[in-house]
């Protein structure tokens, strides 16, 4: 997508992100003297996330003071919180990554319009590249178009997911999750930023990507990628509902359909096949009634 032809509430967010990378990749050249805090066991925030953050609701409400924003480290919203224009912001995915030295993260920025994901941003500062769509004019990253791979096999696929970190999280079911998609898959990653996770999965780099416990800001921008590229982006169960759900699920049509069956069991909302039962029971117990 040429520069002339880029949707401009789209120009100013890769303009916002820019920003944000400046300060991040200044701030990498001296990890030691970054300044952290812990919002809770082993999750960090920094100045540099924070920084990282005013620059970018300053970029972004500086063109458009009538828009709304959800931001992670602020934990609220700022601008209009009546928005039907809602920017859903990560300043600085992988932070844990970024306080060791580890160059995996990046900034993460969509724009949901009436509740819908209309434009989004991933910028990885560490390598220049910037991801970025607009809906129903495709996905690209540094200006070329990306595709989701073709790969039809998951015995052939390479998924990435996230581990446990929170003193909440059930390790127990993660491990039983893990070890099952580990015998089924060509291999398992962790690189530990969701947001470039599935911007990988939208240029084909990775063929899937699973996790718990994610926030809106973790996963908008990244699944407007995904599917702008042509891939499937849902809960654990398949359905398209997953923004506020605390799971994600991606990859291409063929290898999506092949994750369902495997991951609903993991899934709050319950199996497939359990819903199912509950559907023929529900039929089952309305055809009763109506005999009675």
């Amino acid at each position: 997508m040429s520069t002339s032809t880029i949707h401009p509430m789209l120009n100013t967010a890769v303009k916002a992100a820019r920003a944000a990378g400046a300060i991040i990749n200044r701030a990498s050249l001296d990890v030691e003297a970054v300044r952290i805090s812990q919002k809770q066991v082993n999750d960090f925030v920094t100045e540099v996330d924070q920084a990282s953050e005013r620059i970018i609701i300053e970029t972004l409400l500086g063109a458009y003071p009538d828009h709304g924003i959800l931001a992670e480290e602020s934990g609220s919203t700022h601008g209009n919180p009546n928005a039907s224009h809602v920017w859903i912001i990560d300043p600085l995915d992988g932070t844990t990554n970024f306080i060791h030295g580890f160059p995996v993260y990046c900034v993460s920025i969509a724009l949901a319009v009436h509740g819908k994901l209309e434009q989004a941003v991933v910028y990885d500062p560490t390598r220049n590249d910037l991801f970025t769509a607009t809906r129903g004019r495709g996905a690209f990253l540094n200006d070329r178009r990306i595709r989701v791979s073709k790969r039809v096999r998951l015995n052939e696929c390479l998924l990435s997911t996230g581990f446990p970190f929170r003193p909440e999280d059930d390790f127990n079911k993660y491990l039983r999750l893990m070890g099952e998609m580990m015998q089924r898959t060509a291999g398992l990653r962790r690189p530990g930023a969701a947001a470039l996770d599935l911007a990988y999965v939208a240029a084909g780099f990775s063929d899937g990507f699973f996790e718990l416990g994610l926030q809106p800001w973790d996963m908008a921008a990244g699944a407007l990628l995904v599917t702008e590229a042509g891939g499937l982006v849902g809960n654990f169960t398949g359905e398209a509902n997953f923004l506020e759900q605390r799971e994600c699920m991606a990859a291409n049509p063929r290898i999506y359909a092949q994750l369902v069956p495997l991951l609903s069991g993991y899934s709050k909302f319950g199996s497939v096949q359990a819903k199912q039962e509950v559907n023929e029971s529900a039929k089952t117990l309305s055809l009763s009634n109506k005999h009675e």
